[in-house]
């Protein structure tokens, strides 16, 4: 089963942490693969390194020719969650589910802004878990994607 990367961190030289739907926060080298992918040594040139994204499919995405699939970085990186405050993990997962159920309605921020009196900004901030939403906040949100909020505690 492909893990679902959340929220990608770029850290120094060609240093990244990505946040995992299953609350799981992996480091990874991109230049672990220049061996068996040299056009990976380009991403040393900082802006372009900077330039990396997590896209729909999952991984991690600089341009056409320079990824990695989120397999890859769960499987061979680094476990540094312990690195990370459990309320950014879990603000980073609310976001991305959010985003994940309102693009599989084909709705954008503007249309849910519109049916939940939200501010299409907000939603943004929400979105990228950099907003810490109520939960009266969070349940408007839910309403307006028609679906509903359970709260689940491990």
């Amino acid at each position: 089963m492909m893990k679902e990367a959340v929220k990608l961190v770029l850290r120094e030289k060609t240093l990244f942490d990505v946040i995992f739907l299953d609350g799981v926060v992996k480091r990874y080298d991109i230049l672990s693969l220049a061996d068996k992918f040299p056009q990976l040594n380009q991403l040393k040139d900082r802006s372009l390194f900077e330039k990396g994204h997590i896209p729909g499919w999952g991984g991690v995405i600089w341009n056409d020719e320079l990824d990695v699939s989120a397999d890859t970085v769960y499987e061979d990186g680094i476990d540094v969650t312990n690195e990370y405050d459990y309320d950014e993990i879990s603000l980073a997962i609310l976001g991305y589910k959010i985003k994940d159920i309102r693009l599989g309605l084909f709705m954008s921020q503007e249309d849910l802004a519109k049916k939940t009196g939200i501010d299409q900004s907000d939603l943004s901030k929400i979105e990228k878990g950099l907003s810490n939403p109520s939960i009266k906040l969070i349940n408007r949100i839910a309403k307006g994607l028609g679906t509903k909020v359970e709260i689940l505690f491990k």
